[in-house]
């Protein structure tokens, strides 16, 4: 095929704020984790597709199968659908403490 680039499951994209390796960026429609340290306006290579452990807000709990959302304002997942981006979904349940921040998530990779 002489149209064809590459893959898919990581792509460079320039990173719309700083990040760190294994954090979450949104740039338009499209989310990925990074896979190196990039400052802002820097070309980041990120992963599209995948599971990956990823900041959540600590006083949510997860259910396996729930529909997980980026909150682009606060940088980190959620459950709530409402001015959020769905990234994709938990693989396995996190309890709802403070300290529960962290959750497993499966990139939908659709955007």
């Amino acid at each position: 095929m002489k149209n064809y680039v590459q893959p898919g499951n990581t792509i460079t994209l320039t990173a719309p704020y700083a990040v760190a390796s294994g954090d979450g960026l949104l740039v338009g429609s499209i989310f990925g984790i990074a896979a190196v340290a990039a400052a802002l306006g820097d070309p980041v290579e990120v992963a599209l597709t995948g599971v990956f452990d990823i900041t959540k807000i600590g006083s949510q709990a997860w259910t396996a199968g729930a529909r997980i959302y980026w909150d682009d304002t606060n940088k980190r997942t959620t459950n709530v659908a409402t001015s959020n981006t769905l990234i994709g979904v938990a693989i396995e349940a996190v309890a709802g403490g403070a300290g529960d921040t962290v959750g497993r998530v499966r990139l939908n990779g659709a955007f």
